[in-house]
């Protein structure tokens, strides 16, 4: 049971996350000219970047400029929805772009940021309207 604890852990939290809206959270615009996601391509996907806790932060973080980390992630025309740090986890953000660049942001990630993380994905959806809906409908009964 002990090491379903941090799975449980992190499942509450994602959901917690979820509940958050865009206008409480700071938000990159798509740069002109750049793909940009829309109701029939968009997608989101939250990234896991987990420390590498047995090295100092100031070499991971001179690994990730040494990669130019910093200056490809984002890449221009992706939405960052959030960017939070999680205290003994890392990094955990969260991103709107069209589908067709899933493969770009996951190699611009593969490219710069492995070795100071550890990566997890997570695709998602946004649910917020249809669950808000459903709460309406079942509240006004």
């Amino acid at each position: 049971m002990k090491s379903i604890r941090p799975t449980l852990t992190m499942v509450a939290w994602l959901v917690g996350a979820g509940a958050l809206t865009s206008t409480t959270m700071a938000q990159t615009a798509p740069l002109p000219g750049s793909a940009a996601p829309t109701a029939d391509n968009a997608m989101l996907l939250t990234v896991f970047f987990k420390h590498d806790q047995s090295r100092p932060l100031g070499e991971l973080n001179a690994q990730l400029d040494r990669q130019s980390f910093r200056k490809a992630f984002p890449p221009a025309g992706v939405e960052v929805v959030s960017w939070y740090v999680v205290m003994g986890i890392g990094q955990v953000i969260t991103l709107r772009l069209p589908a067709s660049r899933l493969r770009e942001v996951n190699r611009i990630i593969e490219d710069t940021a492995w070795g100071p993380y550890r990566t997890e994905f997570y695709p998602t959806y946004d649910y917020k309207a249809v669950g808000m809906a459903e709460h309406e409908k079942a509240t006004s009964k």
